[in-house]
């Protein structure tokens, strides 16, 4: 980064002139600092590339792919398409100028079922076998919710309703975790508050106060609707709880150099917000999840690998559009020591509105590319 020059400041009288008899001050200049960054650039083109593939495929309006290291959150790769042209970045209006990761509120959807579970797991409200009677839909208040295909397998277990992204299973766990507790670890995860990643135009999203959630809210965030969060809000989240339980600052500078000083910067735990017992029950259970999904994906054989799909419907002037949705996947390999957590998103895609028949196959092309290029073998 450029330096400063320097410049000496002078009383002037009331028409601008300097005093020569007055106070004067110099200011030294400074010199430029380097910054080394914890964008890995060959991770960067896998995932740019990778995604430019999956917007024409796909025939998304727009989406990202951010990929973190879950025990630090150090940002690996970070990119959100379409962008603009640095070089002639005056053809672009301000929409492009927008850092979708950080600064795009959104509904995630089902990929924020595993943390409701995770939370019920810790307060040691449910176990994964436990089992649930799914059959039919379930009313709250003059609301009905039904799972995604409105069809129900009865005796089912808790592994099992994250498997099939049951969405009465969800609000069966929510009752059992209980209103105070979900509202408790939504602040935990950190929803409603800055990450403070080191880059500029960061969004907060918005989590209601307390006094202003109905019934029907504390149901459909188990399943993630009704919350406005940002990616980086959710990947930390969820890095949170397959890490050991630590919830940590995402960071993308990782050494600041100057002339005679080297400054390192370290990972930094913001809280723990569920146990190690917890983490490590819960990253079986999104193993389960990949390897028992209702979609047959072109996995990378061998490896084991967890994750969860999202399909979160968009809302326009208060009302859901069935038509249009936010597709995501969010997963880690290897499963038992997670080198990287990928996160994909894509908005509004048109060959078809659900993650698991976009956003899920792009992460896993993603991910046979990482595991090539961190020579991760299956044994790991």
């Amino acid at each position: 980064m450029r330096g400063l020059p320097g410049f000496v400041e002078t009383e002037r009288d009331i028409l601008g002139r300097p005093i020569l008899i007055g106070v004067q001050q110099r200011v030294e200049a400074e010199d430029g600092r380097d910054l080394i960054l914890t964008i890995d650039k060959n991770v960067q083109e896998i995932s740019k590339n990778r995604l430019l593939e999956g917007l024409e495929k796909y025939k998304a309006k727009k989406g990202c792919v951010i990929t973190a290291d879950p025990k630090t959150m150090a940002i690996l790769s970070l990119v959100c398409l379409p962008d603009y042209d640095i070089e002639k970045y005056y053809l672009f209006n301000e929409n492009f100028y927008k850092n979708l990761a950080i600064a795009d509120l959104y509904e995630p959807g089902s990929v924020f079922k595993p943390l409701i579970v995770a939370a019920a797991l810790d307060e040691k409200k449910i176990k994964p076998n436990d089992t649930y009677n799914e059959t039919g839909q379930i009313a709250v208040g003059e609301y009905n919710i039904k799972t995604w295909n409105d069809k129900y397998e009865g005796k089912i277990s808790m592994t099992r309703i994250l498997e099939k992204s049951s969405n009465v299973g969800m609000v069966y766990i929510g009752e059992k975790l209980g209103n105070k507790k979900i509202y408790n670890y939504l602040e935990k995860f950190g929803f409603g508050q800055n990450t403070g990643i080191d880059l500029e135009g960061e969004a907060s999203g918005y989590l209601k106060p307390k006094a202003n959630w109905y019934p029907i809210d504390y149901a459909t965030v188990t399943f993630g609707q009704g919350i406005a969060i940002t990616p980086i809000q959710m990947i930390r989240a969820f890095a949170s709880i397959i890490n050991g339980g630590y919830l940590m600052k995402p960071y993308i500078v990782q050494k600041i150099i100057s002339k005679n000083k080297i400054t390192e910067i370290k990972p930094q735990v913001e809280r723990r917000v569920v146990s190690q017992m917890t983490s490590e029950i819960i990253r079986k259970m999104l193993i389960s999840t990949v390897e028992n999904a209702e979609a047959k994906w072109d996995r990378p054989k061998g490896f084991l690998i967890g994750g969860k799909t999202g399909t979160a419907q968009v809302p326009i002037k208060g009302i859901y559009d069935a038509s249009k949705t936010i597709a995501s996947f969010i997963g880690f390999a290897p499963a038992n020591n997670p080198r990287f957590l990928t996160f994909v998103i894509l908005y509004e895609p048109q060959s078809s509105q659900w993650g698991s028949e976009t956003a899920a196959p792009l992460f896993f092309e993603i991910t046979k590319d990482l595991i090539v290029y961190y020579g991760i073998s299956p044994s790991q």
